[in-house]
C-alpha cells in the first residue's frame, strides 16, 4: 500500500484544554478506520490513551459501550466533559493502559498512543510532552499495547493502533505476531510535520530516523487473533 496525502474530515468540536492532546490527522485517520469496523449495538470498545475522548465519543455514537482510559487526570476530566456535551455515555477511567481494566476484554480496542521519538529515554511524568514523547525509538507505549493485545482483545475482536512511520510499522507487525495476533497496515497517510517533530529534525536526522523528507507517514495497524 502506497502512502498518499489524504484530506481527512475534521473531528467533532471537542473541548481541548492545555496539556491534553488535540485531535489531529492521526486521530482522524484512526476514526476513519474505526467507522469501517462492524460494531453491533452493545459492542464493547476500549480507547487506550483517550486524550480528549474523540475516538471514545465516535464509538459511542455508533451504539457501542465504551470505556476510555488515560493516565492523565486532565485527559480523564476532559473526556468526561466531552462525552457529556456530546450526549454520549462513556465510562472513563484513570490508569496506565490496560491496567485500568484488569481482567476485561473488548470487541474493539483503539489507541492513538504517544509515539514521538525523544532524545530522552525517560518518559515525562507531567506536562504536555506526556501526550507525545515515547522514548528514543517512539515505541515505549506501542510495545506495551502490542503485548497486552491478546488479553485485551476478544477472540473475535479487533485492535486498531495509529502511529508514526518513524516508529517502524514492521516492528509493530512483528511484535503483534509474536503475541499471537495477525496484523496488517490498513491505512497510510502523509502529513506535514507538526511543531514537535520540526523542533527535533536535526536530532531525528542524526539518529537516522529521517533523511530529507518534509512529510511524516502515519499508519493504522489492524490486528486480530491469529
Amino acid at each position: 500500500m502506497t502512502a498518499e496525502t489524504l484530506p481527512l474530515p475534521a473531528p467533532a468540536r471537542l473541548i481541548t484544554p492545555p496539556g491534553v492532546y488535540r485531535p489531529q490527522h492521526d486521530t482522524r485517520l484512526l476514526a476513519r478506520a474505526l467507522y469501517r469496523e462492524s460494531l453491533p449495538p452493545g459492542s464493547e470498545v476500549l480507547d487506550l490513551g483517550t486524550g480528549t475522548g474523540a475516538l471514545a465519543v465516535a464509538a459511542a455514537r455508533r451504539g457501542a459501550r465504551v470505556t476510555a482510559v488515560d493516565i492523565s487526570w486532565r485527559a480523564v476530566l476532559t473526556t468526561r466533559v466531552n462525552a457529556t456535551v456530546s450526549r454520549q455515555r462513556v465510562t472513563v477511567r484513570h490508569g496506565d493502559l490496560t491496567a485500568a481494566v484488569p481482567g476485561h476484554s473488548f470487541d474493539l480496542v483503539v489507541s492513538n498512543p504517544p509515539y514521538v521519538p525523544s532524545p530522552l529515554d525517560r518518559l515525562p511524568r507531567r506536562g504536555p510532552a506526556r501526550s507525545w514523547d515515547a522514548g528514543r525509538d517512539g515505541r515505549a507505549l506501542i510495545n506495551r499495547i502490542c503485548d497486552a493485545a491478546p488479553l485485551a482483545v476478544r477472540r473475535s475482536g479487533v485492535l486498531l493502533v495509529v502511529h508514526s512511520g518513524l516508529c517502524d510499522a514492521e516492528a509493530t507487525l512483528e511484535r503483534l505476531a509474536q503475541a499471537g495476533m495477525a496484523a496488517t497496515v490498513t491505512d497510510r497517510a502523509l502529513i506535514p510535520f507538526g511543531p514537535v517533530l520540526r523542533s527535533r529534525l536535526p536530532w531525528l536526522r542524526r539518529e537516522g530516523l529521517l533523511t530529507d523528507e518534509d512529510l511524516e507517514e502515519v499508519v493504522v495497524i489492524r490486528a486480530e487473533h491469529a
